[in-house]
Order: structure tokens, then C-alpha cells, then sequence
């Protein structure tokens, strides 16, 4: 009778009526503990995991690929029962690629989340759908930047004379890029000048004017890609020791791609005497994105203007909604919050919201 029990279990499983058991554990890649927002998503996905009983290890790539790579490797010879990559070198489809053969040869669950898998869209597509145990969990590129731009645009409409601080009729400004190839850095920093220059001109005003004609690029990268305070707060430091109040150039606007730039902007300011916090002391007009906890400290004593909230309990939730239901053999989109945005089968994206402290 037990023979027969077992084989019926085996057919069971084997027609997919029941889950099979997965072997190992779930191993998160991050492509570093360093960043602001995801030490947060970091937070919120240990959280998730623990609560749907799904064991798991992070490792920290330290931003760097090959440590990756190596990590992913050496997990899949454990025989583990998913894989979960914040992949280290953005928008790279070439290493994207490999991470899914990797997790294709081994029938092994494959999630990636937040960075791109490369720059073109229809390409990650392509890429994610070849493996029907793999999405992709991120946001839409282009919404925070849209976002952001058409709240910066509303704010200086709003209060533009006042922020002319030289009065020549054109508002200055400075925009911190967090790496070159990012989609969401290239997205932000396109939409958050350009969708606030569309409220500008259509109100009868100029285009703003990015603070150094020289820079035919019009921000300043974090040459690390880490997106960092650190980058931020140096190049904050430099420009105001030329563009100031004492010369009659004073940059007039700052606009960040994360909040953690944001902060090294706030911070160097604070240095030079703006954004203290005190009533009646200077303020430039900061804004950023993640709604991190800091920024939104920043925000309630004034020291920054606003923010796009990236939901990081939300995509700590998909993340972990998906991985759970691919390890049990489910739909992997089956029981997903009804507020994410299901794309063609291949992605999940969590929505932005503003954030003013309002």
C-alpha cells in the first residue's frame, strides 16, 4: 500500500497538481548594500520572504559584476530553489543573458528586480520571455522622471519670482545623474529638466538654464554609479565656490536622481549657509526620488522641496509574491497586489507617487 501511495504522489506531481518541494534556498543578489532605497527594499524583502516562509540569503556584490556573476554561480551548484537578482552593471543584456542561461540550465526560478537587463525595452522582453521561469520587477523608466519634472515645473511657476534670486529672468539649475547607463537615471534626468522647461514655456517663461554653459550635457554623474550622497556633495561644494551669491550667480535650482544625491546636495548647502532648516535662512529648491525616510525628514524641516516615491514595500512584496508562487510550481503572477502593473507577461512595475510632505 505505501508503494502505491508513493507512486500516486509522484504522478501527482509530475501532472503539476501539487507544488514539488524545492531543494536549497532562495538566494538574493544585491548589486550592493550601500544603496539608500535598497537597503530599504532590502528591509521590505526580508520581511516579505520571512513572513511566506521562504529561507533565503542576500549577498552584496559591492557593485561589481564578476562578484556577481561568481555569487550566482556558486549558488546554483547548492541545488537552490530561486534565484533573485538586483543586477550590478545596469542595462547590461549581455550578462542578463547569462544570468538566465545559468538559472534556464539548472530549472531554477529566476527573478530579477529594480535595475534594467538592458537598455532597450523590447530586448528584456525578448530576453525574460525565453525562459518561463523568469520575470522582471522594476518601474516605469519614464514615470518618476515625468513625475518629477511636472512637479518641478508646477513649484516654479508657483514661486518663481522669488526663486530668480539674480533677477535676470531665468531660473539656474544643477541635475545630478546616478550612472550613465541606468534607465531610470537616463529617464530622470531627460524628463526631470525637460517636462519642467514644458510648464515653463507654456506659461510665457524661459527654459531653465543649466548653471555651467561649458557642460554640453547638462548634469554631473556619479562617475561610480552608485548614485551617492558623497558624489553629489563634492560637486555641490565645487559649483558654490564659484556660482554664489557673492558673484550674482547662485544656482537657483537642484535636481536629483535619487534622494541620497539629493542629501549630499542639502548638505553642502547647509554648508554655505542655504537649506538649514532655520526660519528665515535661505532655501534652494531640492528634489529627489525614492521618498526614503531622510528625504522625507529633509522635506518636514524644510532643508528639501519634494520627491517620487518609489515603493519599496511594494516591490519587496512583488519580488517576493513572484519568487514564492514560481518555487511552488504556481502562476507566478497568481494572488499579485491588484495596484501593480502586470506588462506582457515578461514584468511587474510598481507605481510612483509624489511626495511634498503635504
Amino acid at each position: 500500500m505505501k508503494k502505491i501511495l508513493s507512486l500516486l504522489l509522484v504522478l501527482i506531481m509530475a501532472l503539476g497538481l501539487v507544488g514539488a518541494s524545492a531543494e536549497g534556498e532562495t538566494y538574493v543578489f544585491w548589486y550592493t548594500f550601500a544603496d539608500v532605497y535598497l537597503t530599504s527594499v532590502r528591509e521590505a524583502l526580508n520581511k516579505s520572504l520571512d513572513d511566506m516562509n521562504v529561507k533565503y540569503i542576500d549577498n552584496d556584490a559591492n557593485a561589481t559584476q564578476a562578484t556577481q556573476t561568481d555569487q550566482i554561480t556558486t549558488a546554483v551548484s547548492t541545488k537552490p530553489a530561486a534565484l533573485v537578482v538586483n543586477q550590478a552593471e545596469s542595462g547590461a543584456a549581455g550578462i542578463a543573458q547569462n544570468i538566465l542561461d545559468i538559472a534556464k540550465e539548472a530549472n531554477v526560478p529566476l527573478v530579477f528586480f529594480n535595475r534594467a537587463i538592458s537598455t532597450d525595452d523590447n530586448e528584456a522582453k525578448e530576453l525574460v520571455l525565453s525562459y518561463d521561469k523568469a520575470v522582471f520587477v522594476g518601474t516605469n523608466f519614464e514615470q518618476a522622471g515625468i513625475m518629477q519634472g511636472e512637479l518641478i515645473g508646477k513649484f516654479l511657476l508657483d514661486n518663481y519670482d522669488a526663486l530668480d534670486l539674480n533677477k535676470d529672468g531665468v531660473i539656474s539649475y544643477v541635475m545630478f545623474k546616478g550612472d550613465e547607463a541606468n534607465q531610470e537615471a537616463i529617464f530622470r534626468t531627460k524628463h526631470g529638466a525637460g517636462k519642467a522647461n514644458e510648464a515653463l514655456v507654456a506659461a510665457g517663461k524661459p527654459e531653465l538654464k543649466f548653471y555651467d554653459d561649458a557642460n554640453e550635457n547638462k548634469y554631473l554623474v556619479d562617475q561610480a554609479g552608485t548614485w551617492s550622497n558623497t558624489a553629489s556633495f563634492e560637486y555641490m561644494s565645487t559649483i558654490l565656490s564659484q556660482y554664489n551669491a557673492a558673484n550674482n550667480n547662485m544656482v537657483e535650482l537642484v535636481i536629483a536622481n535619487n534622494d541620497d544625491m539629493a542629501l549630499g546636495a542639502v548638505n553642502a548647502l547647509t554648508n554655505a549657509g542655504y537649506n538649514t532648516g532655520k526660519e528665515g535662512d535661505p532655501v534652494i529648491p531640492v528634489f529627489g526620488v525614492d521618498a526614503t525616510d531622510t528625504a522625507k525628514e529633509l522635506i518636514a524641516t524644510g532643508r528639501m522641496t519634494g520627491t517620487i516615491k518609489q515603493d519599496a514595500v511594494g516591490m519587496a512584496d512583488a519580488v517576493a509574491t513572484l519568487t514564492k508562487n514560481m518555487i511552488e510550481g504556481k502562476d507566478k503572477f497568481e494572488g499579485l497586489n491588484e495596484n501593480y502593473v502586470q506588462v506582457e507577461g515578461w514584468r511587474v512595475d510598481i507605481p510612483y507617487a509624489v511626495y511634498t510632505g503635504e
